[in-house]
């Protein structure tokens, strides 16, 4: 129970020292709309594989996309996993070009065994992410400039997460994490005429404070030795965000305080859709993984309202979501497990396409990248280092004028397998 009790403080020692740090590094003028870009709970190790992740079992990697995974960790093992991410991105609308680069931390993971049939999850994951800057000119009804506007937005959503998982009967396992959801999202936009003589700043804040859930299932079936094959499912219920979302004017122009025009709270007016997931893998001699995934989220059925001043008049936009899917397969393959040292490497690739929720207009947002990677085992430890690299293209159809965007990620986790629980004996 003492060593118990040392996994939880250390873990909530790191969590608030990385909270602080923990980087919304997606950079798109479309994560302006909604919630933000979605993440998906992927690991390094999994974005390598094109970001599956239902079906994987093994116990040697953190797998948060099923909570059903945990259970598969042997009994005197303790894994970390953190993640750090650096992207690189090459935007394009009608004839300009935007270059932009971000990084930082992504994810911080421990899992631990509970017993013979059980094992448990701590983590701090990214759920959206917001992060834009663009701008132009402001023209009058004859076409001269008159002004300039920007928009600027920064934050995201952050889960902190306790998960569980039991088996139940042999290759059936089942589990759960509950998070902690909380974050701020702030949208400004800048207007500033030719004269100078006006200067404003409307800044929208959305400020979450929430809870969620994920379920999971995962049935392993073994055929002569080699071969297995794992089904897995999950599924995150529909709820109200709560929190409270508001808008301020800012005269910069002139000497007065702030002026907030509008404050609602949102229960009831701002939900998450429900979110469901399936995915088939194969095993081949724990050497060749192979696996296919689908995520189906009901984003149309979500309510997001507009926000409204005193008088009942909206000073925001309108915003309408599409379902979001995705579709992703991906591989891994090690040589030898107790080969020469570049045997022991596990060789992965992976590939994914998806539809977005976000709409811009009657257009929707599609998204499709690959990635390659590798898992590099450390010397005289059962530590691996995820690196790889992905690329990734994300634009809107059916309109052809809007900003297309070219990304190349270089991800890097290191996942701490160590030998722990384990007490000598006195003779």
């Amino acid at each position: 129970m003492n060593f118990y009790k040392k996994i939880f403080a250390t873990a909530a020692l790191a969590v608030a020292t990385i909270i602080p740090t923990m980087a919304q590094n997606e950079q798109s003028p479309y994560s302006k709309f909604g919630y933000g870009m979605v993440k998906d709970y992927a690991t390094s190790m999994q974005r390598n594989m094109g970001g599956v992740g239902i079906a994987m079992t093994g116990g040697r990697q953190i797998n948060v996309m099923n909570p059903a995974s945990y259970a598969g960790i042997d009994s005197l093992t303790l894994l970390w996993d953190i993640g750090v991410d650096l992207t690189r991105l090459w935007s394009k609308e009608n004839d300009a070009t935007g270059k932009s680069f971000g990084g930082g931390l992504d994810y911080l993971t421990l899992q631990f065994p509970i017993g013979k049939y059980m094992g448990g999850s701590i983590g701090l994951v990214p759920y959206t992410s917001v992060g834009y800057s663009f701008g132009g000119e402001i023209n009058d009804d004859e076409g001269n400039p008159t002004g300039t506007t920007s928009f600027t937005g920064t934050g995201g959503l952050n889960e902190l997460y306790v998960g569980i998982s039991g088996r139940l009967f042999k290759g059936f396992t089942i589990g759960a994490n509950v998070a902690y959801q909380f974050g701020t999202i702030i949208n400004d936009s800048y207007i500033t005429d030719d004269s100078g003589s006006a200067n404003t700043l409307f800044e929208q804040s959305m400020e979450i404070r929430d809870w969620n859930i994920l379920l999971g299932v995962q049935y392993t079936k073994e055929f002569r030795q080699m071969h297995k094959f794992t089904l897995g499912a999950t599924y995150s219920p529909k709820k109200d965000f709560h929190g409270k979302t508001w808008g301020t004017n800012y005269d910069i122009s002139a000497d007065s305080s702030p002026d907030t025009i509008a404050y609602m709270r949102m229960n009831g007016e701002y939900t998450k859709p429900n979110a469901y997931g399936v995915g088939l893998s194969y095993t081949y001699n724990n050497r060749l993984t192979i696996e296919g995934d689908f995520t189906y989220q009901d984003w149309s059925k979500a309510t997001f309202d507009r926000l409204r001043d005193n008088d009942g008049n909206y000073v925001s936009e309108e915003t309408n979501f599409a379902d979001r899917w995705k579709t992703a397969l991906g591989m891994q393959f090690v040589p030898k497990t107790r080969g020469n040292y570049f045997q022991r490497i596990a060789y992965r690739c992976g590939a994914y396409y998806s539809r977005d929720y976000i709409m811009v207009g009657n257009n929707n947002i599609r998204e499709y990248g690959v990635s390659v990677g590798f898992g590099l085992p450390t010397l005289g430890t059962k530590t691996i280092i995820n690196l790889g690299l992905e690329y990734k293209r994300r634009s809107a159809y059916p309109a052809s004028n809007l900003v297309s965007e070219n990304y190349f990620n270089l991800t890097i986790g290191v996942n701490f397998n160590e030998f722990a629980f384990w007490q000598d004996k006195i003779r």
